[in-house]
């Protein structure tokens, strides 16, 4: 039987550990059997040991299983975790292994992307490095984070950037369009490109990528679409302070650590940036729960942004105690997984009936990265296969991706790969 050599086994036990799957699940994975005298787990652990190597064939299923590349299993030694940048998030409990190694995949993917997409913009005739990332220093307080950020994009009435606005997606929509616009990719992803890899947003709501020739945000589109224009307002705080990292939920309680103070500070920017305090109601401390989810509702509904936001700036400006903060919190995590639930079951139901593939894909992937792929690419300095790396999407699928994209053209015949 022809047997890989030159296979460390500790890459394959690190390859499986970080697939999140235990010695017996990967072994069902895998398909081995029970035999007479070793059960399938003694033959995966077998293979781990050394005891024994994979065959040629078990090390492809294996790599498929794990989501590695073959040539991963050539290495010398496991490699270090996947940066994941700062990690800002307050978890409230462990994440389960599987999250935890499908968001450093996820992590993996995007940091090759990023530095594919900078690669790019390097070699343009003249590299622009934007002076915005890193520009605010959190001593100088929100205000004037926010009157910096607003500045740059262009924002000069809250009211009136609302006034076209019917539903928190369409604020989206257009902030998204004015972060991209000075220079910043916004991506919505979160999962391996597959519902069966959905990373949880209570795992991770944001990542930002603090470069000053190519900052990057990733939004974990796990989230409620409602909740994805505090994401972004945060995530690009990231960048206006310099700070690259991953993100999570609010939370109650006192931020002691530095970066549960700057976590904080970005929550507060986006916060006061969405709803400024000024356009809060005056009240007097909402005594319970019922009583400020109806002002929150209010609220929310005349400037088109989460629920879960506007409570996060009643608890911040003091109209709610932390107590009833974190029933609403709870009420709300409630009501968004039933609706998620119905979400799922409706679109079961409705499959085939929405929008195509590569519709969806051009939305999560922002308009400014398929525009820069799309442009390279007919100017002859990009392959499809590197498009096709960039965009998440195997070289055929390129240009059905750009199909429709206004300014892009015809495809030419350009580099070969």
């Amino acid at each position: 039987m022809d047997r890989a050599q030159n296979i460390n086994p500790r890459i394959l036990s690190w390859a499986r550990e970080t697939a999140g799957l235990s010695i017996e699940d990967a072994a069902v994975k895998l398909g081995l059997t029970n035999g007479t005298k070793v059960t399938a787990t003694e033959k995966l652990a077998s293979l781990e040991s050394g005891d024994e190597k994979p065959t040629r064939i078990q090390l492809m299923k294996i790599a498929s299983t794990y989501r590695r590349p073959l040539t991963a299993f050539y290495m010398a030694s496991p490699p270090i975790t996947a940066d994941r940048g700062e990690d800002f998030r307050t978890l409230p409990g462990p994440v389960a292994p599987q999250e935890s190694a499908l968001l450093d995949a996820l992590l993996r993917d995007i940091r090759a992307r990023h530095d594919m997409l900078r690669s790019i913009l390097e070699d343009e005739d003249e590299v622009l490095r934007l002076p915005f990332v890193g520009s605010i220093k959190i001593a100088s307080g929100i205000e004037d984070a926010v009157r910096r950020m607003k500045a740059a994009l262009g924002v000069e009435d809250d009211r009136g950037l609302r006034r076209v606005i019917s539903k928190p997606n369409d604020l989206f929509t257009e902030l998204r369009r004015r972060v991209e616009s000075i220079g910043v990719f916004v991506l919505l992803a979160g999962n391996l490109g597959t519902h069966h890899s959905n990373i949880s947003e209570k795992v991770f709501r944001g990542f930002a990528i603090a470069d000053q020739v190519a900052p990057l945000i990733v939004i974990n589109d796990q989230d409620a679409e409602s909740a994805r224009s505090f994401t972004l307002i945060h995530e690009l705080s990231h960048i206006f302070i310099g700070s690259s990292g991953i993100s999570g939920a609010p939370v109650v309680g006192e931020a002691r650590t530095p970066h549960s103070r700057i976590e904080r500070f970005c929550n507060d920017v986006a916060g006061e940036f969405l709803l400024p305090a000024t356009s809060l109601p005056v009240t007097g401390k909402l005594a319970n729960a019922a009583s400020a989810i109806t002002q929150v509702s209010a609220t929310a509904d005349t400037w088109k942004v989460s629920e879960a936001m506007v409570a996060y700036r009643f608890w911040r400006t003091g109209r709610i105690a932390d107590d009833v903060y974190g029933e609403i919190v709870a009420i709300y995590a409630a009501r968004w997984l039933a609706y998620r639930e119905r979400t799922r079951e409706q679109n079961r139901a409705d499959e085939g009936t929405g929008p195509s593939y590569y519709t969806v894909k051009k939305h999560r992937l922002g308009e400014a990265l398929v525009r820069l792929v799309g442009r390279t690419l007919r100017a002859n300095e990009l392959t499809h296969t590197k498009a096709g790396k960039l965009l998440g999407v195997k070289a055929s699928g390129v240009e059905p991706l750009l199909a429709g994209v206004e300014g892009l053209g015809s495809p030419k015949i350009g580099k070969a790969g």
